[in-house]
């Protein structure tokens, strides 16, 4: 089985402003991308026994809100296939509501956050009545980390070193950081060989594959294979197409004497449990 747990469900571009949209064409360099989300063509570029933790996303400062209904709606109509998560943006008024509401009346088992994309540091104490809710409902927290092509968004909110307080004050919290991290994979790393809850997934980074090759390695010399997660950020890439990625990522150094990523921990992480661990099942 594949779990993939990062994938997004939206209207495009009913759902992002102006601004977001002209800046999208940053997102791969040098493809325009068609970020227009459809359940069929997801699952036609995918495993049948696929299944998908899906989410929205919620930042005001970076012109993007999709409200959590839909989410509860798309997910309804594909029960079996998806898990949805809920968004919110801790600097809007009603965030805490919402995220309620969310969990409890939608249905939605995890949470979705955009540090970056909203402005907003995640250690931050306004944030604490969110980590003591993920506490006691046990749910996992899935975060942005790492660059962004929208202009507006601050780098700094984004740096994984800032879930490190986190699970110190949260220990109990499922966290998964999203794309590694990159381009700050070495403190991403650190942070998840540190905390016994946090973990990262590789989503978006097939297609830069000598990073995504040195990050991985910094995975294998730091012995954390096991909290790496698979993930495809769909719609911007697809599942075939990151699995098929990540396993060629060796090819790169035929001809040279570069050490090897282990093949058998690559496929341990395209196949792993992740709805096990993040008490999803």
């Amino acid at each position: 089985m594949i779990i993939d747990v990062h994938s997004h469900a939206w209207e495009y571009p009913l759902n992002f402003g102006e601004s977001f949209r002209r800046q999208a064409i940053r997102a791969r360099a040098g493809v325009e991308l068609d970020l227009t989300v459809r359940y069929e063509d997801y699952r036609a570029a995918c495993p049948p026994d696929t299944k998908t933790i899906v989410f929205g996303g919620k930042a005001r400062r970076s012109e993007l809100w999709i409200d959590d209904r839909y989410i509860a709606d798309y997910v309804a109509k594909h029960p079996d296939t998806l898990v949805g998560f809920l968004s919110v943006d801790p600097t809007q008024d009603g965030w805490e509501r919402e995220m309620r509401d969310g969990h409890e009346t939608l249905g939605l088992r995890g949470i979705k956050l955009l540090p970056m994309y909203a402005g907003f540091f995640p250690h931050d104490e306004r944030l604490d009545p969110l980590w003591k809710y993920a506490t006691e409902k046990q749910i996992p927290v899935l975060l942005h980390t790492g660059t962004t092509f929208v202009a507006q968004a601050p780098l700094e909110c984004t740096l994984p070193r800032h879930i490190d307080a986190v699970a110190m004050k949260f220990p109990d919290v499922k966290i998964i950081m999203a794309h590694l991290g990159h381009p700050y994979e070495g403190e991403c790393v650190a942070t998840i060989r540190k905390h016994p809850n946090v973990y990262a997934d590789v989503s978006a980074l097939h297609y830069r594959p000598f990073q995504l090759y040195h990050s991985l390695m910094l995975v294998q010399e730091y012995g954390v294979w096991n909290k790496v997660l698979f993930g495809t950020d769909y719609p911007f890439t697809n599942v075939n197409d990151s699995i098929a990625g990540i396993r060629n990522l060796n090819n790169m150094l035929e001809g040279t004497n570069l050490p090897r990523l282990k093949s058998g921990e690559i496929e341990k992480m395209i196949h792993r449990d992740s709805l096990g661990i993040l008490g999803l099942t």
